[in-house]
């Protein structure tokens, strides 16, 4: 189990690397051949040194589990980290993760998976990854989203997930702006938008990314992802698959491997074709599988 999660954080940590890098400014052609240029946006600052405190709270305290928050450290190496104590009288031992977390109402990368002994306390952390809030823009942490989901540490069968939890930080008492993703909207409909940022490279780590900010006014929640994807008139394999909670932003990244462009000879992205497919998270209903949407880089 550990080193099952060992392994499950390293690629995490490689992923919330790998978006990281120097967005490029570009043009995207839509199907009806309009050129529009498009800005980056401004470069977003880390919220990891900002004098943020949290109250000692209780977040949860039913089924044998209690779990208080007591403190939150804003200068650890990952990033900040909210900091937990999980008390375990459930009768059985139990892993406990946190889901769908956001920060000011963006989804972003997070780090949290403890085991707790029945009868036994663990203080452990919930870590939001610096790499992602600055790619949503996130400079001040004011408003924490989460749920927290347990499940037996052996069999792996589910022992209970809570509702969804708001903690507010002293931030919260103050003005907050909210970051502005610029860039080309590539769709906007079903009260979904996705737009377009730019080019991030990042070649020493996985290869190179499209930067989307996307939002869901929904109110459901949503998985896209993409298809018939090509580089240059080249196909090749596109990682990415998205899921957005209802009312809820991001910033995520389509990633093409290095090795998988250069099996294919491709040294520069000049143009990117691909077909958006966005589905409902609960039912699996298709909402909209796009036209091909053309970028020029």
């Amino acid at each position: 189990m550990k080193k099952i999660i060992s392994l499950l954080l390293a690629v995490v940590c490689l992923l919330s690397l790998a978006a990281c890098g120097k967005d490029k400014g570009i043009s995207i052609q839509s199907p009806n051949g309009f050129v529009s240029d498009t800005d980056s946006g401004s470069k977003p600052s880390s919220g990891k040194n900002q004098k943020v405190e949290v109250a000692e709270t209780v977040l949860y305290d039913d089924h044998g589990v209690k779990i208080t928050a007591t403190g939150l450290d804003m200068d650890a190496f990952m990033g900040p980290e909210l900091k937990l104590t999980i008390e375990n009288n459930s009768g059985q031992d139990l892993t406990v993760q946190a889901r769908e977390v956001a920060v000011n109402g963006f989804l972003v990368d997070t780090i949290m998976s403890v085991d707790v002994v029945n009868g036994k306390i663990a203080n452990d952390s919930l870590t939001f990854m610096d790499s992602s809030l600055e790619m949503c823009g996130i400079d001040t942490l004011a408003v924490l989203e989460f749920y927290f989901t347990m499940f037996d540490s052996d069999s792996w069968e589910n022992y209970v997930d809570t509702e969804m939890i708001t903690l507010t930080t002293s931030a919260a008492n103050g003005a907050v702006q909210s970051p502005v993703h610029t860039g080309q909207v590539v769709y906007e409909a079903n009260d979904i938008k996705i737009v377009a940022k730019g080019l991030s490279e990042d070649a020493d780590i996985l290869g190179t990314s499209i930067v989307l900010y996307m939002e869901n006014n929904s109110d459901s929640g949503i998985i896209v992802q993409t298809e018939d994807t090509s580089i240059n008139g080249i196909m090749v394999e596109a990682i990415f698959s998205s899921e957005l909670p209802a009312g809820k932003r991001t910033v995520d990244t389509i990633t093409f491997l290095s090795s998988d462009l250069e099996e294919n000879g491709i040294t520069d992205v000049e143009n990117v074709e691909l077909i958006f497919n966005i589905i409902d998270a609960d039912s699996w209903y298709t909402i909209e599988d796009t036209d091909t949407i053309r970028l020029e880089f």
